[in-house]
């Protein structure tokens, strides 16, 4: 099984200002996360606002699985380079995960990212039995562990069992919980070493290399993906004075990104530097003006 490891990015879904999908803008998007050096992309994850995007063979979907899908295979061979691609591939509905699962391995991505049931709230064994349903379908699976979206933490007992499931490649751990992050990968990654531990956060990404996880699943990466694969990469090696320096200059923009919600705040930065982006669908909606204000500060300091 492919070890991932490395900066991977939670790409937005650009949208027209009718909020149509913007399908060039989206392209422009993949073909300069590959100029810049990304090690992997996640389409259709929660940045992407896949709830509200049309499922439907051919349609949204399908169209932008298709764009992420060419550009990697023409920047692959045009470089030699593999370019890991994560699918979203979550659903509270074990059938419908199941069923993403599928479609990731129908269309040759290299991985497929299911969080934990949403809403549901799910018991462990719930828990466990969706993740061993998903296993069965063939395809790599990253666990997102993010609870305070879906409701239910994955403890570190039932992501060890979930572990020992076949086809399961790591977790997005998202928890928040430094502690955790570290139990998991004491339990678990010492044992399966293979096992990716990718922080969900990009805030606790230093933190979590520092204590031997494999990298970030990365919003900020959508506009600045250059400094963020240095830093993971630069942590990797251990060299950690460095990795530290670009931490601090990024920090402000770590906080600004989510100073008003996932993905309109790190929309709202892409238009000020004139990348694709446009506005979300509801039920999320454009930034307050305060919110625009800590973003713009952000991006200068930060000197992005």
């Amino acid at each position: 099984m492919l070890k991932f490891q490395g900066a991977f990015t939670a790409m937005i879904t650009p949208m027209n200002p009718d909020c149509s999908v913007d399908y060039e803008g989206f392209r422009k998007n993949v073909k300069f996360q590959l100029e810049q050096g990304i090690d992997g992309l996640v389409p259709l994850g929660t940045t992407a606002e896949t709830p509200t995007l049309d499922e439907l063979p051919g349609q949204e979907e399908d169209k932008l699985i298709s764009i992420v899908m060419e550009e990697v295979k023409e920047f692959e061979r045009s470089t030699g380079k593999h370019i890991p691609v994560i699918l979203g591939a979550g659903s509270n509905n074990t059938k419908d995960a199941v069923a993403y699962c599928e479609r990731a391995k129908k269309v040759g991505a290299d991985a497929a990212l299911v969080v934990t049931p949403y809403y549901n709230k799910p018991s462990k064994e719930g828990i466990f039995r969706h993740f061993e349903a998903v296993s069965k379908v063939g395809i790599p699976v990253i666990v997102y562990n993010i609870a305070g979206r879906t409701g239910v933490n994955i403890t570190t007992d039932t992501l060890e069992r979930i572990a020992g499931l076949p086809n399961i490649a790591g977790v997005k751990e998202a928890s928040g919980s430094i502690s955790q992050m570290m139990d998991v990968i004491a339990r678990i990654k010492s044992k399966k070493t293979d096992f990716a531990v990718f922080s969900g956060d990009d805030g606790l990404t230093l933190p979590l290399l520092s204590c031997g996880g494999d990298g970030v699943i990365s919003v900020v990466s959508n506009l600045a993906p250059a400094p963020v694969v240095e830093m993971v990469r630069k942590g990797l090696e251990g060299d950690f004075a460095e990795a530290r320096k670009i931490h601090y200059r990024l920090l402000p923009f770590f906080k600004a990104a989510f100073v008003d919600g996932n993905p309109t705040s790190i929309k709202y930065a892409m238009s000020v530097k004139n990348m694709p982006s446009g506005p979300c669908r509801l039920p999320l909606v454009e930034v307050t003006e305060a919110a625009k204000k800590v973003i713009e500060d952000a991006l200068k300091e930060c000197g992005l």
